[in-house]
């Protein structure tokens, strides 16, 4: 008797087992060959580090709670909807997948809700999202291809069995559980992973693509809810650190180029590792070889861009603040109150402009500089644009320079001016009767054409210099160079290392984020050049410019210090966390001797550090997401500037 009862349990059982994997079975096969292709995606397309067997076993389980999650609410419906569901979801998460790897062979980074809030940029971005698609990306749609197969084929996955409500239970608890282990595994490998939002490879690594984008949300609601949250009494702490942290400014060469007109020059991808090199026996950057022998050049300056890259660096010159480390401000913080430069220099007597060659909407240009306080914006309507004087991305740099000197000669003066180059820009295309030098040979077709457009950057910028010697602008005039942020990037280390002769290490890669920074007074660094190697980055241009023009900012809500100062830091920090110091570099976890390159043992000297960097990017996104300088008591800090002013002349005198 009890044989023949537990027989009757024991196929009751199993005839349920049977009825549930019926069930389920498509929504599993989709489910692994979702999991299998994002695990091959995070090893073939993303460049993410692994030190340990731990490490790699988070890096393959991390997409199987998400996965779990979105298609166990297929649970919810019956017969072919159900189907139908999960293949809509695999398309939509294989989109993701694609969209990330995309985003990825350029910037190197994940995409994040303020990127996708920069649907503007697409059209200017054609060229170059064509050139990032590869023909293996077809293969993404395999798995795509099979389910709608077997919907369609196959009658034993058309499953019209509803599940019940303890199954859907039992279920979404198995979900949890992965869920929490695959957590629970990361944050003993990791302490405080939630806390690291501006380290995204190591989200991604430890908690998955897909939830990463999850947590990304959560941050982005967490973060409009600041600006409403937020009031005066948010600003105190950052005053308190700014002035803490402020150096005095050179007081020898204060006011050194008071008056003059400013000239700055934003190059295009311009990073410092093509000075004073050559390519097939010819160098890259002549003239701007001989500018720096004739200017100050700042050796030492590193890019401090985040997602926003050009427009970032426009942002951090401007008003010496780091930019976001999710998205471009340019987008996300168009609206809010600014110290910005043109608006500091408004109040000095100068008027301010940009002129770039490029639809005046793209990175959301036209609001931002209304934001920033430039009087004037001469975008491609200013123009004289056609097939015969364009490439790439538009207007040829010599044109650019030739046209926008015209302009400028009728500008009001002193006119402080903000140019931005387009030639040099990913992916690097250039006419055949513009190429000075050859095409680098290596196994990167991106930097192989990245030396020619270079040295026709340089060549443009030749013309410019002479233009405003013949237009009458140059003898009055502070002219400033700086590169906007990197052009080659981590993924063609390879190729980088055939080049530079030896292997990019982490410490290497930092190394080659420096870029350009150069300051030309005529009649003044023409007779007096000098090499600066203070560490430093673009959030210190503006402290050093005005300073420079006898503007004192040291009373102002800014991250940067006078480069030309004894007492400025040898410090910086990048976006991502990394900073460097003149002894020290840390990235990636690790604290590396600046003099070898080699990792240190013992990471005492870059704990010091860590502090300030993470400190000073929190601070500065506060001031961002809270809108907080609209609190800062302007007029107090127009007096306070006159003040500081005076008491320098005074002391000079």
């Amino acid at each position: 008797m009890n044989r023949l009862i537990y027989l009757s349990v024991l196929h009751r059982r199993l005839k349920c087992e049977k009825r549930f994997f019926s069930m389920i079975s498509f929504m599993l096969i989709a489910m692994l060959m979702m999991w299998l292709k994002t695990y091959v995606v995070y090893k073939t397309s993303f460049h993410i580090k692994i030190d340990n067997l731990t490490q790699e076993f988070i890096l393959f389980i991390n997409p199987l709670s998400f996965l779990l999650l979105i298609f166990g609410f297929s649970l919810f419906l019956k017969g072919r909807n159900r189907n139908r569901y999960i293949i809509a979801m695999s398309c939509i998460v294989t989109f993701v997948l694609l969209a990330n790897m995309v985003f990825y062979r350029f910037y190197n980074d994940f995409l994040t809700i303020p990127v996708l809030f920069q649907t503007s940029n697409m059209g200017d971005l054609g060229s170059s999202i064509g050139t990032l698609l590869e023909p293996t990306d077809l293969l993404l749609a395999v798995d795509i291809v099979i389910l709608i197969w077997l919907h369609m084929r196959q009658k034993a996955f058309q499953s019209d069995i509803p599940s019940t409500k303890n199954e859907r239970a039992a279920y979404f608890l198995f979900v949890a559980s992965v869920y929490f282990f695959n957590l629970g595994l990361s944050e003993a490998e990791r302490p405080q992973l939630l806390t690291r939002s501006f380290d995204r490879e190591m989200l991604v690594k430890n908690i998955s693509l897909f939830n990463f984008h999850i947590y990304d949300g959560v941050l982005q609601s967490k973060q409009s809810a600041q600006r409403a949250l937020a009031d005066s009494n948010s600003l105190t702490e950052i005053e308190n650190y700014v002035t803490a942290n402020a150096k005095d400014a050179n007081k020898n060469l204060f006011g050194a180029a008071k008056g003059r007109n400013v000239i700055l020059v934003s190059l295009e991808s311009t990073q410092s590792f093509v000075i004073n090199e050559k390519v097939n026996g010819k160098e890259i950057t002549p003239f701007l070889n001989d500018f720096i022998k004739e200017s100050y050049n700042f050796s030492n300056v590193y890019h401090q861009t985040g997602q926003g890259k050009t427009s970032d660096s426009e942002f951090i010159v401007d008003n010496s603040l780091y930019p976001l480390g999710r998205g471009a401000v340019f987008f996300t913080n168009a609206g809010n109150q600014y110290m910005a430069a043109p608006e500091i220099l408004k109040n000095n007597g100068y008027y301010s402009a940009v002129l770039h060659a490029n639809n005046k909407s793209f990175w959301n240009r036209d609001l931002m500089y209304d934001s920033f306080g430039y009087d004037s914006f001469f975008d491609i309507e200013s123009y004289d644009v056609n097939d015969n004087n364009s490439v790439g991305w538009g207007l040829k740099d010599k044109e650019f320079f030739e046209q926008s000197s015209e302009l400028m000669k009728n500008l009001p003066q002193p006119f402080y001016s903000r140019l931005i180059t387009l030639t040099n820009h990913f992916p690097f295309d250039l006419d055949e009767e513009d190429k000075l030098i050859e095409e680098y040979d290596s196994s990167s077709q991106t930097l192989n054409k990245y030396f020619p457009t270079v040295r026709y950057q340089d060549e443009a910028l030749k013309r410019f210099i002479e233009k405003l010697k013949e237009d009458g602008l140059y003898d009055n005039s502070i002219i400033v160079l700086y590169g906007d942020h990197y052009g080659i990037s981590e993924n063609h280390n390879e190729a980088m290392g055939q080049f530079l002769g030896k292997e990019i290490t982490p410490f290497e890669e930092v190394q080659l984020q420096k870029v350009p920074f150069v300051v030309h007074i005529p009649g003044i660094t023409d007779k007096k050049p000098k090499t600066i190697d203070k560490v430093g980055g673009q959030i210190d241009i503006r402290p050093t410019l005005m300073n420079l023009l006898g503007i004192d900012t040291k009373n102002f809500i800014q991250f940067g210090n006078d480069l030309l100062s004894d007492d400025k830091l040898d410090f910086t920090v990048l976006r991502d966390g990394s900073f460097i110091t003149d002894q020290i570099v840390y990235t990636d976890g690790l604290c590396y001797d600046k003099a070898s390159g080699k990792p240190l043992k013992e990471a005492k000297q870059c704990e010091t550090f860590a502090d300030k960097a993470k400190q000073e990017l929190s601070l500065s996104d506060e001031i961002i997401y809270g809108d907080l300088l609209r609190f800062y008591d302007q007029e107090r800090l127009d007096n306070s500037s006159k003040r500081k002013e005076k008491q320098i002349l005074d002391q000079a005198s």
